[in-house]
């Protein structure tokens, strides 16, 4: 889907995984630092003993705070086993300014990386409900088109908006309608299922993208996720409204993949899912909001070539 501007392909994932499982960085962490060890046994030299400060770095890396300040222990042990005469209490200077050293790599590492992933989660992260940011969403599309493709799995995707919301702004204030919206938010990311991710890419408006379901699920999910809504009975600006107050109107559309499926970019491809689920919205508001409308087979078209897709 491309619906915002530039260039998104600097934005990570928005549920980054690492590399590598917990059990296997710490081993690979404890074979380092047991190196170093060794190391340090034999020649006992200072360019030695800074090794380990490299371990630190990347356990601090790796598991934040705990594992930052776990890899300073474990270098401060080694460092008084490697050298015998720290075991007598036969400190130099040096020695506590080696320890100190190893404290403070771990803690200064670890506050940097957790102020890294707090700015990493707010550049991913909408500011009023949240879910996904736009840019960060788009690049959780991607990634479901090509799984869902890989594995011949359906994706359905729903765009929906909060009904009256100008109503409710003009009546009660805008603060009133940050809220709703909140709200809205709120309910959508309590019902999405594993795999599943979200965004607000308007005042009022959410996409929802589906891996795995098909169109007659998307619908279900969707009168579930409409029912909620109209279920909550939401304070807004200090304003208790009863249940009833807050609907919204949800189109859902559906990509199947097939054989002949071949989109010529899968930003494309999400964005004509986009509009069939767009225009679907608009007809359940013309059918009175606070609505389900679903984008019948064959709706989602190769407008360049006036084709559309064969799996649809």
């Amino acid at each position: 889907m491309r619906l915002t501007t530039g260039d998104a392909r600097g934005v990570r994932h928005a549920q980054p995984t690492p590399s590598t499982g917990p059990l296997a960085a710490s081993a690979a962490l404890a074979v380092g630092l047991l190196s170093v060890f060794v190391l340090d046994q034999a020649s006992g030299s200072a360019p030695v003993q800074h090794l380990y400060y490299v371990f630190i770095v990347l356990a601090a890396i790796r598991f934040g705070f705990a594992g930052g300040i776990a890899a300073s222990l474990v270098a401060i042990v080694l460092y008084h086993v490697a050298n015998p005469r720290l075991l007598a209490f036969q400190h130099q200077q040096w020695d506590f300014v080696q320890v100190l050293l190893f404290v403070a790599v771990g803690l200064v590492t670890a506050r940097l990386v957790d102020d890294n992933r707090r700015l990493d989660l707010l550049a991913r992260t909408d500011d009023l409900t949240g879910l996904h940011n736009l840019r960060s969403f788009e690049q959780r599309l991607r990634a479901m088109f090509r799984a869902c493709r890989a594995a011949n799995e359906p994706l359905a995707m729903l765009v929906l908006d909060v009904d009256r919301l100008k109503t409710l702004n003009d009546t009660h204030g805008h603060l009133a309608g940050a809220e709703a919206v909140r709200t809205v938010g709120r309910v959508i990311a309590a019902r999405l299922p594993a795999g599943a991710a979200a965004c607000r890419y308007g005042g009022d408006e959410f996409v929802v993208a589906l891996p795995r379901y098909d169109a007659a699920e998307g619908q279900v999910f969707a009168d579930a996720l409409r029912a909620a809504v109209q279920a909550e009975a939401p304070d807004l600006a200090g304003i208790s409204f009863p249940a009833g107050t807050l609907s919204v109107s949800i189109g859902v559309a559906c990509q199947r993949f097939g054989l002949r499926w071949t989109p010529p970019d899968l930003s494309e491809a999400g964005e004509r899912l986009f509009r069939a689920a767009d225009r679907a919205l608009y007809r359940a508001k013309e059918l009175g909001r606070n609505q389900v409308s679903v984008a019948g087979p064959g709706t989602v078209h190769d407008e360049d070539s006036g084709q559309r897709c064969a799996s649809l």
